[in-house]
């Protein structure tokens, strides 16, 4: 009784505590936008920038998008791959790069010393603005980048993964293949690098986050040497919506494994989507908590059918997917997936309980703090706030959208976007897993 009381004070504790960082915006010269918080804890400044340059603007599905964003840093202005990354090196400065489906993110964390900063600042513009694509670090990463399509042929997660967003996003840039396929990949050339990079590495094309001990002016100084080498260009266009499944799918792919691999699938919802909270906050219940979710509940503590079980929307700039997943052996396949979809289905019939809302909202309320315990984090926060469109006192309103969800809400929102009759279903596993039917 005490623990508990201890705890749920704790939760109101933190809840009255935490105070969302407050967030300056501005543009650059070149139309970038810019979204900056002053953290003056530590003599360090932490730099963000993401372009609209994903893997849904690849509609080759030739991992250009991938491929573009990992040879920037390979070689730019007068420096090749090693000086570039020894001038990070000499002070202090970590870079950091990588490709997603909605966008393209290159990262600087500097000490805010004058003669560091510069320097670190510095290299960070070059790689961004003047980014040579040697060929033969080109040549090299298409080999690397064709041996790792190799190995995801060995991979039933990975198998499942690619499989899953093929069906559930079929016509759809969203289905594009971050890593391309061997293929498209080996037609793959620099100019086409080039192109890309050209088209979508642009100012309006850009969010620029900062994050540390440093001024306003300083920020606004920060963000034109940083972006300001490059052309104003325009803002990628538009995705397209992403269409609801009509009818249910069924994909089985033999693997020589003991273990099956089960993922259910349909468009989830976008960032920013009207029924964010109370999707967000249901699936908390549903499989989203852990080991403590009506899923676990169902599969691995009341039957043993798996370790681990799960569910999650993934919000992109679009719709993106909501998935249920689990991996199981290969006799227990057929009752596994059974037990998902009929554990689905209930909770979306169903809904919550008062009480397990009330458990999800501490949870999520009383952890929210350290969601923004680093600058590290909080410059992640801003570059969603940006890139996504949100409103700049988002994480201001976090804990009261949150706690502002009721059970009917949640019950409603399932019941209108969760189609347990028309989901994909991708299943990788042995001779087993080859049996479960599609009903």
């Amino acid at each position: 009784m005490r623990a508990s009381f201890f705890i749920v004070l704790m939760v109101a504790v933190i809840n009255l505590a935490f105070a969302a960082p407050d967030i300056q915006t501005w543009k650059t010269s070149n139309g970038a936008k810019v979204l900056f918080v002053k953290a003056h804890e530590l003599p360090m400044v932490d730099i963000r920038v993401v372009f609209d340059a994903g893997a849904a603007r690849d509609i080759s599905n030739s991992a250009v998008a991938l491929m573009t964003n990992g040879m920037m840093p390979e070689g730019a202005g007068e420096f090749n791959a090693n000086e570039l990354a020894s001038r990070f090196e000499g002070v202090g400065a970590g870079f950091g790069n990588s490709s997603h489906r909605d966008m393209s993110v290159f990262s600087l964390r500097s000490l805010t010393d004058k003669e560091w900063l510069d320097l670190a600042i510095d290299t960070f513009a070059i790689i961004l603005s003047k980014p040579t694509f040697p060929q033969e670090a080109f040549d090299r990463e298409i080999k690397r980048l064709l041996v790792g399509l190799e190995q995801k042929k060995q991979s039933p997660d990975a198998i499942s993964s690619e499989n899953m967003y093929k069906a559930v996003f079929a016509g759809h840039p969203y289905a594009s293949l971050p890593e391309g396929t061997a293929e498209s990949v080996k037609k793959l050339s620099v100019k086409d690098l080039k192109a890309f990079y050209k088209k979508y590495m642009v100012g309006k094309n850009a969010v620029v986050s900062i994050v540390g001990d440093v001024t306003t002016e300083q920020a606004k100084s920060i963000s034109e040497k940083v972006v300001g080498g490059l052309p104003a260009g325009a803002k990628a266009a538009d995705l397209p919506a992403v269409k609801a499944l009509s009818k249910a799918e069924m994909i089985k792919i033999d693997f020589p494994s003991s273990q099956t691999k089960i993922l259910i699938a349909q468009p989830g919802m976008r960032r920013g989507d009207p029924d964010y909270f109370p999707l967000f906050v249901g699936n908390h219940v549903l499989g989203g908590s852990g080991l403590v979710s009506i899923l676990s509940d169902e599969i691995r503590e009341k039957r043993g059918l798996s370790y681990s079980s799960y569910s999650y929307f993934s919000p992109m700039r679009v719709a993106g997917p909501f998935i249920l997943g689990l991996g199981t052996k290969n006799e227990s396949s057929k009752e596994a997936l059974q037990v998902m979809k009929t554990t689905l289905k209930n909770f979306i019939e169903q809904g919550v309980s008062e009480a397990q809302l009330k458990a999800a909202k501490q949870n999520l309320t009383g952890g929210f703090a350290l969601q923004l315990a680093s600058n590290k984090k909080i410059v992640n926060n801003l570059s969603a706030i940006g890139f996504y469109e949100l409103p700049l006192n988002y994480l201001d309103q976090y804990i009261s959208n949150v706690e502002a969800v009721t059970v009917e809400q949640v019950r409603d929102a399932f019941k209108r976007r969760i189609h347990p009759d028309k989901m994909a279903t991708v299943i990788v596993g042995g001779e087993q897993a080859q049996e479960v039917s599609s009903n």
